[in-house]
């Protein structure tokens, strides 16, 4: 069987995550879900514990915040499906630690199109919908992700942009879900 990968976008709050985990349920029967947040701060705690209890114990929960193609590779030893969520925070979390992104992406691209161990879902926010950022710091991150978003597309096998809770394939196959 050819393991397909996933890139779901969206925007915040916009279903992405939850669909993903739908996903990620029907295609394995040991998911694991990659975390990659930092809890720098009480309002993250409480997102993350919030996340955590309605995962339940669906999934093997694995945090991870920089090194994402070595956690992909360790967790694919064990587990069937992978749930990163979310790029937007790791690429945050590469340059607050001024590591190379784009050589980060990079990795993560080789790494997928060589792993066949298990099916990677992987979740990211849209931010390049909205207007112009007003300082670098922001276009810059802004960009990166674009750029990030552009190369993943490009090497999964299935892209879906999700709003409103309701996904939009924009490559692969539809889902085939439960209402």
């Amino acid at each position: 069987m050819m393991t397909r990968h996933c890139l779901v976008l969206g925007g915040a709050r916009s279903g992405k995550t939850s669909f993903a985990e739908r996903l990620a349920l029907r295609a394995g029967s040991r998911p694991a879900y990659l975390a990659t947040a930092n809890m720098l701060d009480d309002e993250m705690r409480d997102r993350v514990r919030s996340h955590q209890a309605g995962r339940g114990e669906r999934f093997t929960t694995i945090e991870e915040p920089v090194e994402l193609s070595h956690m992909i590779i360790k967790a694919g030893a064990t587990h069937d499906v992978i749930l990163v969520d979310c790029l937007t925070l790791w690429i945050t979390n590469l340059l607050i630690a001024s590591e190379d992104v784009a050589t980060a992406v990079s990795e993560l691209c080789a790494t997928l199109t060589e792993f066949k161990a298990a099916k990677v879902i992987l979740v990211s926010n849209e931010v390049g919908l909205g207007i112009v950022p007003d300082n670098a710091m922001a276009r810059t991150f802004r960009d990166l992700a674009g750029s990030a978003h552009q190369r993943l597309g490009e090497i999964c096998d299935d892209v879906y942009f999700v709003a409103a809770g309701l996904p939009l394939t924009m490559k692969g196959d539809a889902p085939q879900m439960p209402s």
